[in-house]
């Protein structure tokens, strides 16, 4: 396993959209075993998508499990070629991200969705996630599509925040 390259905001390649996974093959697993090395690597990192890592391919890898506080999970996931089915809610929350290390922002965010997704292996599962781990697979969803949390804020004056410190 390999620890790759962050790309780090305003790199355009960022902005590029992903294209669906159609090979579930062995260079395919071991790519999703280096990004999970790369996540791992991150300073307080519960989410990592393809695209932050230059592979413009609809993966990503989100871990809620080991927050501070205890939120509902589904533990380390994978979700290949992932699919928003619906959203309930809306709440304002703070984020930060691998590929904006500087700063964090308030973003606005559905309270609950339901996903559908391929496993690393090709399976097809559906997820209801609330809280965090919807907010923390919304953030990642809109790598996939070429966007920042950056793009999501309200105003970039009164949203956005110098990072202290990774806790």
């Amino acid at each position: 396993m390999a620890v790759l390259e962050i790309l780090l905001w305003p790199d355009e390649r960022l902005r590029r959209p992903s294209l669906a996974v159609e090979a579930f093959d062995a260079e395919f697993q071991a790519f999703v075993a280096d990004l999970e090395e790369t996540r791992r690597a991150g300073p307080a990192a519960v989410g990592i998508a393809a695209p932050q890592v230059g592979r413009h391919q609809q993966v990503v890898i989100v871990d809620c499990s080991q927050t501070r506080r205890p939120v509902p999970n589904h533990g380390w996931l994978v979700l290949v070629n992932p699919q928003i089915l619906s959203w309930e809610g809306h709440a304002m929350g703070r984020e930060g991200c691998l590929s904006v290390p500087d700063y964090t922002g308030n973003v606005l965010r559905a309270e609950r969705i339901t996903l559908r997704a391929h496993d690393p292996d090709g399976q097809m599962h559906e997820y209801d996630m609330e809280g965090f781990e919807a907010r923390a697979v919304q953030h990642e969803l809109d790598h996939l599509d070429g966007r920042v949390f950056l793009d999501r804020v309200v105003s970039r004056h009164t949203d956005v925040f110098r990072r202290k410190q990774y806790t």
